[in-house]
C-alpha cells in the first residue's frame, strides 16, 4: 500500500467514524487506531480506529464491569468459523485481551478487556446483531 492509498484508507475511516481498522494479506499486516483508544477487534488482521463516543466497559455493579460494543454490527465470538471462541465463561483475562468481533461495514473489529479478572457472563449470541452501547460481556475484575 502506498501513501496516496493509506492517506485515502485513513480519510475514508475518519469520515464514516471508524475506531480501529486492520488489514492483511499474503505480503503485509497492518493495525491501524485513530483517536482514543477503544477496545475493538484483535490483533492478527490489521485495525484501523477512530474516535467513539461511549466507553467499551462500565461498571455493572458493584462486583462485574460490562464490555460494551463500540459500534452497531454482528457480534463473533472467535476469529473465524473454524477457530476456537476468544473466551468462555470462567475464562481469565487481561486488559487488552481480545474477547470477540464486531463486523461492521465489512471490517472485522476486536472488542478488548478494558479490566482484568474472569468472564462471568457472556450476553450475546455468535453471529447477532448488536448495537452501540450494548452489553457484550461481563468480567468479575481481578
Amino acid at each position: 500500500m502506498d501513501l496516496t492509498e493509506l492517506q485515502a484508507l485513513l480519510e475514508l475511516l475518519h469520515q464514516n467514524d471508524v475506531s480501529e481498522f486492520t488489514y492483511e494479506d499474503e505480503h503485509s499486516r497492518m493495525k491501524l487506531r485513530l483517536g482514543q483508544h477503544v477496545v475493538m477487534a484483535p490483533a492478527a488482521p490489521v485495525h484501523v480506529a477512530a474516535p467513539v463516543a461511549a466507553a467499551a466497559a462500565a461498571p455493572v455493579d458493584d462486583h462485574l464491569t460490562a464490555v460494551v460494543s463500540p459500534m452497531v454490527g454482528t457480534f463473533y465470538r472467535s476469529p473465524a468459523p473454524d477457530k476456537a471462541q476468544y473466551v468462555q465463561v470462567g475464562s481469565k483475562v487481561t486488559a487488552g485481551d481480545v474477547l470477540c468481533i464486531v463486523e461492521a461495514m465489512k471490517l472485522m473489529n476486536e472488542i478488548e478487556a478494558e479490566v482484568s479478572g474472569v468472564i462471568a457472563e457472556i450476553l450475546v449470541d455468535n453471529g447477532t446483531a448488536v448495537q452501540f452501547g450494548q452489553a457484550l460481556f461481563k468480567i468479575r475484575p481481578a
